[in-house]
């Protein structure tokens, strides 16, 4: 265990979500370090001291080192915590892996993360009714690609063979975001399999939002 460590995040966040899973599935102690999105916490100075980007999560190594970037630091977990990997180690899967995480991270993600749903209302002046409407065509979009992407490979428990990787990590918090603005998951059998078989596990429920210490109900 590498109590030492310290992870800044926002219990809602998925990009903090995937931390705490790769975290949890490999027995890796951290700080738990909240910092409220939704309140503008990550734009005072004593934040932005510790992240430039003013972005979570940030992760403090065991050494002090500072890293940003969910990717980046689930990679970084697994290159120096190797046990379970969460990315194959033969080359082809390895990118396998990555191209459904990357379906998630760059492609749905990013058009509905907190600051451009914001945009959207105060800046662009969306109703809320239309807001969430932007939200649920860009995770139904999404996920239709990455089911049509699981289709393509042989049968398996996760997304990709009969242990969580990277695609999984990125997965079930897309899901419990899309839970929370009514998204449409009809129709997505190999993606919500995988999702509740990740469900099933401890690591993951000890990772979701409502097991923080920031969780609001």
């Amino acid at each position: 265990m590498l109590a030492a460590m310290k992870l800044y995040n926002y219990f809602r966040s998925s990009a903090s979500y995937r931390v705490r899973i790769a975290l949890e599935l490999k027995g890796l102690g951290y700080g738990y370090l909240p910092v409220h999105l939704a309140k503008g916490e990550h734009k005072q100075s004593a934040y932005a001291a510790i992240s430039p980007s003013l972005l979570v999560p940030m992760l403090e190594t065991d050494g002090g080192e500072r890293l940003g970037q969910s990717m980046a630091i689930v990679e970084y977990l697994d290159e120096t915590h190797p046990q379970p990997r969460l990315l194959p180690a033969e080359p082809l899967a390895r990118a396998r892996v990555r191209s459904l995480a990357q379906l998630i991270a760059c492609e749905i993600h990013p058009l509905n993360n907190l600051r451009v749903l914001k945009y959207l209302v105060r800046d662009l002046k969306v109703d809320e009714e239309a807001k969430n409407t932007w939200y649920r065509h860009w995770v139904r979009e999404g996920l239709e690609a990455y089911e049509r992407e699981l289709q393509q490979l042989p049968v398996s428990k996760f997304s990709y063979g009969d242990t969580p990787t990277l695609a999984d990590c990125c997965l079930v918090p897309q899901i419990a975001n899309g839970q929370r603005f009514n998204a449409n998951f009809d129709g997505l059998t190999r993606t919500m399999a995988a999702y509740e078989a990740c469900m099933a596990l401890p690591a993951f429920q000890r990772a979701q939002p409502a097991s923080c210490p920031d969780n609001e109900a």
